[in-house]
């Protein structure tokens, strides 16, 4: 596996990590809707969470979260509504993005955005 799929992955454990300990029900990992995903689908207060999770090795490229422009959340929104659809859910969401920074000896920094964007109007 290539070393950026491994550090994803290494992220993503540790936002799911965090997310249990802050009180979060993780539902789904890695749920995918063709070749769209959803990292972690989690629940909290009645609140249905999707979570988008980027992890960096440095800032050399600017904060993770970035990452996350107008195409990826129209894919991130879509893949959300196939979820909503498929697993007929009626509740209230949320978009929330992790920003992971690591560096070569493990885990440094972790950020959560919570309702990091809202959906498009189209």
């Amino acid at each position: 596996m290539a070393k950026h799929n491994e550090l994803g992955k290494q992220g993503e454990e540790y936002a799911a990590d965090y997310l249990d300990e802050q009180g979060y029900k993780i539902l789904d990992r890695n749920w995918m809707c063709g070749h769209k995903d959803l990292d972690i689908v989690a629940t909290k207060d009645g609140t249905l969470v999707f979570v988008e999770v980027k992890t960096r090795s440095s800032m050399d490229w600017g904060d993770p979260e970035e990452a996350v422009n107008e195409k990826k959340i129209r894919n991130l929104v879509h893949a959300a509504d196939a979820y909503i659809r498929y697993n007929r859910l009626d509740m209230d969401v949320r978009f929330d993005i992790i920003s992971i920074i690591m560096d070569d000896t493990g885990f440094y920094r972790v950020e959560h955005i919570e309702e990091a964007f809202f959906p498009p109007m189209e």
